[in-house]
């Protein structure tokens, strides 16, 4: 393999931090090849005063990274699964999902208080319903700001807008040295994360064999595994990133335990249901989860938080 690789990644620190870090990977992997980076914008990207809500639509942060592997203008393309829909265009493939980092959301607050302890009516940062949705339903009283941009505006941001308390991914924090900020890591009984978060994926072209071959040193199974079942159940639902539903799968003593809820937008209601079977199966435990998850009245949820975005 003489040429450079060609490796697609949206542009924010973190994105390239990834990029980089798959890099580094990769050349442990396959001495002696080259490897470029492609910073591409997304619409994601572009359009920052309004909620991912609002703006609907599936693939916003990876849509122009999917059209330049169907262009063929770069070889690789590197994601945040949490952010890669469950439908990919035709003739692209997930080759690899990296080991996952700490899936969990974590809390940046004013004065180190932990969400138990964030006074009456606290100001809580984040554009996202998954987290905002979990959170009111923990404590009603809390009041939710929008917040959009890269991980240095949103910790910016909490100061300078005097909020109470910001919602983040444990693992973009991690990865970008900003651990120290960090006061509490949320448990899942309070907010259930994004579906894929915390991992990073590498999409390819459809029977590209040499980019197979490349990155499947990078393919971790036991991420894989949890990640196609939270995938399979979001799928089922037919859901994205837009919407208010949380899942984590994980590996205890060979079996595969999955967990999934969906809340209202305001907060009222829950869902949460576990499942898990053994492995091999991921797919199927997804789907039966989000079947659970549908006979609980799940469907009349993301129903009315459609209308409520249309």
């Amino acid at each position: 393999m003489s040429r450079k690789i060609v490796v697609g990644t949206r542009r924010s620190a973190l994105a390239i931090w990834q990029a980089k870090w798959v890099i580094d990977r990769l050349q442990e992997l396959n001495p002696g090849v080259e490897f470029e980076i492609q910073g591409i914008k997304t619409k994601g990207d572009k359009i920052l005063d309004v909620s991912l809500a609002k703006i609907g639509g599936k693939g916003l942060f990876t849509k122009e990274l999917e059209t330049g592997l169907l262009n063929r203008t770069v070889d690789l393309a590197i994601h945040s699964m949490k952010d890669l829909p469950t439908q990919l265009p035709e003739g692209l493939v997930v080759g690899a999902i990296c080991e996952r980092e700490n899936p969990a959301d974590v809390l940046v607050a004013a004065g180190n208080l932990l969400i138990h302890q964030l006074p009456f009516g606290a100001k809580i940062g984040t554009s996202s319903l998954r987290r905002s949705s979990q959170i009111l339903h923990y404590r009603k009283d809390f009041q939710i700001a929008p917040l959009r941009g890269n991980v240095n505006t949103r910790l910016q941001r909490l100061h300078e807008e005097d909020m109470d308390a910001i919602i983040l991914a444990y693992a973009g924090l991690q990865r970008l040295g900003y651990e120290d900020k960090i006061t509490q890591v949320l448990p899942f009984d309070i907010c259930l994360p994004a579906v894929g978060q915390g991992a990073i994926g590498i999409e390819i072209r459809e029977k590209d064999e040499k980019m197979l071959s490349l990155i499947k040193g990078l393919d971790h199974p036991r991420s894989r595994e949890a990640i196609v079942a939270e995938r399979s159940m979001l799928r089922y639902l037919e859901g994205g990133c837009q919407v208010p539903i949380g899942s984590h799968g994980r590996i205890d003593r060979g079996k595969l335990i999955l967990y999934g809820a969906v809340a209202s937008i305001d907060g009222n209601v829950l869902i949460k249901e576990c499942l898990e079977s053994g492995l091999g199966a991921p797919e199927a435990l997804g789907e039966k989860l989000a079947e659970k998850l549908l006979q609980q009245g799940a469907g009349d949820i993301l129903r009315e938080c459609k209308e409520h975005f249309s």
